[in-house]
């Protein structure tokens, strides 16, 4: 007889968990430098959006220049020859070593390739310029109470939000004033809607958004957008490649984009649109950060706002699903629709592909019963 906990975490973990839309969430953010640095910050410290929490600096990159080779000399006799001691600053051109003979009738010279700093004459006969450290700063990217330091590293905020994650996003951390542009979450955010009046500022649209719009956007500035879905061929023709399976975020495209609910044009949840426009005029935290594969990242719109609500503590998605859960459908052929479980079949079910699985039955936001693969499916969290 199959074992009943064995049973019962097989179909706790048949679906993607943890797609979380909430109003009021303790939201901690950690931030953390790649490298180790300086925290410039102490914990109790109240923190804002362009808050500087930590710094660090970023080694230049090396540059090998084969002296002994241009000189044409021995590599033991190069060090002879440099006109420039370990440590000095050199520019682009200038000449660091020299070889001079028969009264000058034989010149040979090295002149460094980039700006940088004579960091080492090998042994080898060549030398080693590196370019100028990067000072790179840490920003809080949201408002909050610092309640934890992490030496040499970076902080723990905490602020209280609204928290809405999507499904895709491209482009790295932002914040701007929040504005809705359109009227339902039916509404196609085109480029006649988007002025230079939003710049720096994150806009919301419905189900869709054009190629020309999003286009149009980056012209004006925009900070971020928010939308239902997105046509895969126009992000390719957006960014001037084809995307591949990887984490997003490091996108230099002029903007933010978060894509709520899927590719093509798929209505925005109503919970999302609704919390959205309940916060029109309010800043926002945004990140378009994705990562599909294992160890998800989901890009995030956070809108601190300070209120709390008395609730009781959100039970733990890997507890399972039950009746009622809200879900969204991650699969063909209702990608993007949400609903709810209806109910939970214990026995194998053979689906279309001929595989006996864990099926659950969803009823849909318009009244239809579905029943679907549990892998196809993940949960909101609302």
């Amino acid at each position: 007889m199959e074992n009943r906990e064995v049973k019962k975490a097989e179909e706790a973990h048949a679906y993607t968990p943890g797609l979380k839309i909430k109003k009021f969430l303790s939201l901690m953010k950690t931030r953390e430098l790649p490298i180790p640095g300086k925290v410039l910050v102490k914990e109790g410290d109240i923190v804002d959006y362009d808050t500087i929490v930590a710094e660090m600096e970023m080694p230049g990159e090396p540059h090998i220049v084969k002296a002994n080779l241009l000189l044409r000399v021995d590599a033991k006799d190069v060090g002879k020859n440099m006109l420039k001691e370990v440590g000095d600053e050199v520019k682009e051109g200038e000449v660091i070593a020299q070889y001079i003979a028969l009264f000058g009738l034989i010149k040979r010279y090295v002149k460094s390739p980039i700006d940088g700093i004579l960091e080492s004459v090998g042994a080898s006969g060549w030398v080693t310029i590196r370019t100028p450290p990067v000072f790179v700063d840490l920003k809080a990217y949201i408002p909050g109470k610092v309640v934890e330091v992490i030496p040499y590293k970076g902080v723990v905020i905490e602020t209280t939000a609204t928290f809405i994650q999507g499904i895709f996003g491209i482009g790295g951390e932002t914040h701007g004033t929040l504005r809705v542009l359109v009227d339902s979450p039916e509404d196609i955010l085109t480029a006649d809607m988007i002025t230079s009046q939003y710049k720096g500022e994150v806009i919301v649209g419905g189900s869709y958004i054009t190629l020309e719009a999003l286009r149009k956007a980056v012209e004006e500035g925009v900070a971020g957008i928010v939308v239902g879905g997105f046509d895969g061929d126009d992000l390719t023709k957006f960014l001037g490649y084809e995307m591949g399976i990887a984490i997003t975020g490091d996108e230099e495209i002029g903007l933010t984009l978060i894509i709520t609910e899927g590719f093509g044009r798929i209505n925005i949840s109503p919970h999302t649109f609704e919390l959205l426009k309940q916060f029109d005029g309010s800043k926002a935290s945004i990140n378009g950060e994705t990562q599909i594969r294992a160890g998800v990242i989901r890009p995030e719109v956070i809108i601190p706002h300070g209120e709390v609500e008395d609730i009781s503590i959100d039970e733990d998605l890997s507890s399972g699903m039950k009746a009622g859960t809200p879900i969204r459908i991650i699969r063909h052929p209702y990608f993007g629709i949400l609903g709810k479980v209806s109910s939970l079949p214990v026995e194998l079910r053979v689906t279309e592909t001929e595989s006996s699985m864990r099926v659950l039955e969803v009823e849909l936001d318009d009244g239809r019963i579905v029943v679907v693969p549990r892998a196809n499916v993940e949960i909101i969290e609302i």
